[in-house]
Formats: C-alpha cells, structure tokens, sequence
C-alpha cells in the first residue's frame, strides 16, 4: 500500500512537467515600430482584456487561446494576432508524465506558449480628421 501511495505522488510530481518547469505565465513584448505610444487593447478567452502602451513588456497568463490586438495611436491603427503554439516541453512531459502530466499541463495552461516578441504595423486611418 505505502508503495502505491508513493508511486502515486511520485505520479503526479513528476506528471506536471510544463508546469513546473516553464510555469503559467509568460512574459511578451508588444511593438509598434515608428508609432510608440500607442494603445494597444489585448484580448482572448484566456486573458480577458488588457490595455498597454508600446513598447511594452506584459506578463501573461498561459492558454491555448490566440490573443487579438488592437492598436491606436492618432490617425493610425493596426491589428494582428498573438499565435498559442503548444510548447516543447509538452513531448517529454508525455513521456515522463503520460496523460495525467498532460492533463495537468493542459489545466494550466503550461503546455502553451506565445510568439515572445510582437509587432503590430500601424497604418493610417482613411476616417481619420485629428
């Protein structure tokens, strides 16, 4: 019995490999070359909304969600996508962990990461009259 109950923590210690080594959260940089300043609004299932002002530094919550961005600066605007792309260490965590590891992982959000730097390229607005 004690061997099942070790084998069983030593399970899920081991099972959570992303999660413990990688963590859910994660740090992203936001640009609007030529446009600093800029507001940019942020927005996933898996972060809600977020404003920030470029450049910026944003720590993350972890999720398979992409992020939308939206930017505004003057009569410029600029749009694009912050891609969730399964992390590297979701292999050996399948390994290691097996499904429990990965389920975990997956909870958390762990087994996901963003691109690390983004840039958002503005253009002027047509309807603009500032």
């Amino acid at each position: 019995m004690k061997h099942a109950i070790l084998s069983a923590v030593l399970a899920l210690g081991l099972a959570s490999c992303a999660t413990i080594v990688k963590g859910t959260d994660q740090t992203i940089s936001l640009d609007t070359p030529g446009h600093e300043g800029a507001q940019c609004t942020l927005t996933s299932k898996g972060i809600g909304n977020r404003t920030v002002t470029t450049p910026a530094l944003v720590s993350l919550p972890k999720s398979r969600h992409d992020i939308t961005v939206h930017c505004k600066k003057g009569c410029f605007k600029g749009q694009g996508i912050i891609s969730s792309d399964i992390a590297g260490a979701t292999a050996g965590n399948l390994i290691l962990g097996g499904v429990v590891g990965l389920g975990v992982d997956a909870a958390s959000g762990a087994m996901n990461k963003y691109n690390e730097q983004n840039q958002i390229a503005m253009t002027e607005s047509n309807d603009c009259t500032s």
